[in-house]
Order: structure tokens, then C-alpha cells, then sequence
């Protein structure tokens, strides 16, 4: 039998680059081939390259410096006892770097600034760096991103998917590389990738059931134009499922599906103009209308906007409830009735999967959030 074949393949990186520091192809000092280029050179994981620079750095044959890379080391210099590293220094030179790209559409003030400092805080517990790229939802800018971030050698991947009929075949590619990948916010449909979101559907189901219990029965489902995304399609199936729940039926007149002006590269002052004036004429043209469901926070201002020129009030004539809303009333936001997604948590979350994966521990393909309802000024019982 040969005993070397039968050998994991960290151990055999392990004994050839060990053998070159030996033969002094690698000199004291000089720096030896990275986590991404041995693992490129074998054919491996960087889980694999990392295990081998690991059983080198036990050995003390090399140092390792974060952010600079690995080093052939000077037993008199780095390990002698006149100058013996801490605990908390030796830790440090064992462990090399650890960076996680997210790329994300955006984030504001009203969602994705709780997202960022959950995996913020998560990194900083777990001693690794974030690296962001936003995408604006725009799939070319997504992809570009994804091959930015590899090639800079990040060991891992947050991706808040743009928005879009196709999932980027980047992700795709990562999928099957088995690359750490979680997936935020969303789902895609037939890849395998681990995904944490909020449970959409129950949220827009309990938001749709209280407007029922304040007596509203006719409620404007406010969106974009559908775009076979998940997050969107699962608040459209609870606004459904609450109607069905309450025996009342779903009128699609009622419904706005083709508001464009807060959709990546869209968001001008003529856009949201005219965004303004369909929701008017929708209103004139719907007087049983109570109250107005609006699938993201902007998309609620737009309808705020669209009630008070028409010289209604809000909510003694209209009711607005939306999915999230700023924290925070300073200049003069308005405190809307809306649902808020765990942002911090779905954060955590995604950088503990992250690290778990590339540890070669398994992590649930799918988790949901549960998502509170909060209530503002902007809902009320139904006026007519």
C-alpha cells in the first residue's frame, strides 16, 4: 500500500513546502505561497491550504503576519526566549487574516444599515474583516463585484441578490465551486445556497390582518413591477393568505404593481413625480379605498405624498403601512405603521454561517426570521 497517497492533502502540502524550507528553496524570511495559491497549485480548498500553513506555523517553520502573508521564520528572531511572542501575539501569527465580501444592492437609513452592523459586530467577535461592494441592484454591477472580491482573495460571501428575472451566474458558479456562500434577504429559486431572510409571508400576513381588525376590507397592494423575486413574491402571498383568512376577497383593481422611480437607477425627481400622480389618479379613480400596503418604505412615501395633495388625511381618511421605516424621527421622519425585519441578527447570522462553511460544518439551506409589527401614526380605524 502507499502511505503517502493514503495521506490527507494538507498533510502532503504540509511536507512539500516543509521540504523546500529545508533544502533553503525557501530562504529565512522570505515569503512562502499563499491560502489562494497553494490552494490553486494542489487543486484544493483554501479550508485545505490553510490546514498545511497551519501544521507549519505549529512547527515554527513559519511566521505568519495578517494582511502581509507567510514567512519562512528565524528560530533566533521569531521564536527565541529573549523575545517570545504573548499568547494573544503568538494567536495573532497563526491565524491569517480572514476577510468575508458582502455585496449588497444598497442600504439606508429605513433598511440595510442594521444588516451591516450585525455583521460588523459579528466580525469583530470572530476576529475576521468585512468587505463591502454595493451592487445598486444592478446585476452587472453584482457580478463585477463577486470577481472583484475573489479575486482579492476574501475566504467567504454575503450577497444580497439584485433584484431580477435570473439570479447572477456568478452565484451559480460559487454554488458549485462550494464556495462559503450565505445568501440575505432572499432565496433563490432551484440553487442550493444557504439563505437567511425574514419569514415575508407571515409578516405581510399579520401587517394585512391588522388593517383588517381596524376594519379596513378594500387595502391597495402597493409594488414595483413583480420581478420573480422571492422577497416580493412571499409579502404578495401573505397579503393573499390574510384575505383568505379573513373570508374576504382579493381585488386586484385595487392593486398599483408598476411604480418604478425607487428601482435601481430610477430614483429622479421626474420618476418619483410620476409615481406621485399615478397614485392620485388611483385614489380618484378607487374612492372605497381606506387603506394602502406599501411593499418598502419609499414606496410609502410616495403614497403619503400622493394623499395629502389630494387633501386627505392620513390616517383619519387613508391608512399606510409599510415593511420598515427609520428608527428615528430626526429630520422629520414620519413614524409609519410597519413591519421590521431583525436586521442585526440576520447580520450575525450570516457571518457565523459563513465561517461555519468554510470550517466544513454544515448550516441550514434556508432560515426565516420572524419580523414585529410596529405600529406609528400612520393607521387608524377604517373611515367608511
Amino acid at each position: 500500500m502507499n502511505e503517502t497517497s493514503s495521506k490527507p492533502m494538507y498533510e502532503k502540502i504540509f511536507e512539500s513546502v516543509k521540504n523546500q524550507i529545508l533544502t533553503k528553496v525557501y530562504g529565512i524570511g522570505e515569503r512562502i505561497p499563499s491560502e489562494k495559491e497553494l490552494a490553486e497549485a494542489y487543486k484544493v480548498s483554501r479550508i485545505t491550504s490553510k490546514k498545511a500553513l497551519e501544521l507549519l506555523t505549529n512547527e515554527r517553520l513559519i511566521v505568519r503576519k495578517p494582511g502581509r502573508g507567510s514567512f519562512v521564520a528565524d528560530p533566533a528572531t521569531d521564536f527565541g526566549s529573549a523575545a517570545a511572542p504573548s499568547q494573544a501575539a503568538a494567536s495573532s501569527l497563526a491565524t491569517e487574516m480572514t476577510t468575508i465580501g458582502l455585496v449588497i444592492t444598497d442600504f439606508g437609513n429605513s433598511y440595510g444599515t442594521g444588516l451591516i452592523y450585525g455583521m460588523e459586530e459579528a466580525s469583530r467577535e470572530h476576529d475576521c474583516f468585512l468587505v463591502l461592494r454595493r451592487s445598486f441592484g444592478i446585476p452587472a454591477n453584482e457580478e463585477l463585484s463577486i470577481q472583484k472580491l475573489l479575486d482579492l482573495g476574501v475566504d467567504g460571501l454575503i450577497i444580497f441578490p439584485a433584484q431580477g428575472e435570473y439570479f447572477n451566474e456568478e452565484i451559480l458558479k460559487l454554488v458549485i465551486r462550494r464556495f462559503p456562500l450565505v445568501l440575505i434577504d432572499r432565496h433563490l429559486k432551484g440553487v442550493s445556497a444557504a439563505s437567511i431572510s425574514s419569514d415575508n409571508a407571515a409578516a405581510a400576513r399579520k401587517a394585512t390582518s391588522y388593517l383588517f381588525e381596524l376594519g379596513h376590507r378594500h387595502i391597495s397592494f402597493l409594488s414595483p413591477p413583480p420581478m420573480d423575486t422571492t422577497a416580493v413574491e412571499d409579502r404578495i402571498e401573505g397579503y393573499i393568505q390574510a384575505h383568505a383568512e379573513h373570508g374576504i376577497a382579493v381585488d386586484r383593481e385595487l392593486w398599483v404593481s408598476d411604480l418604478t422611480s425607487t428601482l435601481p437607477n430610477s430614483f429622479s425627481d421626474e420618476n418619483i413625480e410620476r409615481d406621485i400622480e399615478k397614485l392620485m389618479e388611483h385614489l380618484k379613480e378607487h374612492p372605497s379605498i381606506t387603506a394602502l400596503f406599501a411593499i418598502e418604505y419609499n414606496i410609502a412615501l410616495l403614497a403619503k405624498s400622493a394623499v395629502e395633495r389630494l387633501g386627505l388625511r392620513i390616517p383619519q381618511d387613508i391608512s399606510i403601512i409599510c415593511f420598515d421605516s427609520p428608527s428615528t424621527r430626526l429630520g422629520g421622519g414620519y413614524a409609519f405603521t410597519h413591519i421590521r425585519q431583525n436586521e442585526e441578527e440576520m447580520g450575525r447570522l450570516a457571518i457565523g454561517h459563513v465561517l461555519q462553511i468554510m470550517q466544513g460544518q454544515a448550516v441550514p439551506n434556508k432560515i426565516m426570521l420572524e419580523a414585529d409589527l410596529i405600529i406609528g401614526e400612520s393607521t387608524d380605524k377604517a373611515s367608511k
